[in-house]
């Protein structure tokens, strides 16, 4: 089997709010997104069935297949950089929180 790796666009109202970002251009009038990303070991007939089902589908936008050699097991750069930038917005407002602690000492 062959591993794939599949990024696709769905229409902002049909999925939970997990990764929703603004497209660089308007597709059918929708400004916003879910991106999903998906590494998956599947035959060539089961990928024939997920494109025609992408294709069919009206919620998702754009969708693209990229064959890969290996799997791909660690996290993407995009969900580490979310989680550096989640952690740096964490760090600050702990500082603030003990600057508030430390005049409220005084």
């Amino acid at each position: 089997m062959r591993h794939y790796e599949i990024v696709f666009l769905v229409h902002p109202d049909r999925l939970e709010d997990w990764g929703r970002r603004q497209l660089a251009y308007p597709i059918q009038k929708v400004l916003k997104a879910h991106y999903v990303l998906m590494n998956i070991e599947c035959g060539q007939d089961v990928l024939n069935e997920l494109t025609s089902a992408f294709r069919f589908n009206d919620a998702v936008l754009r969708n693209m297949v990229i064959a890969r050699d290996e799997a791909v097991i660690e996290p993407s750069l995009l969900i580490k950089r979310d989680d550096r930038e989640r952690d740096d917005v964490r760090r600050s407002d702990d500082d603030d929180d003990d600057s508030d602690d430390a005049s409220d000492a005084a």
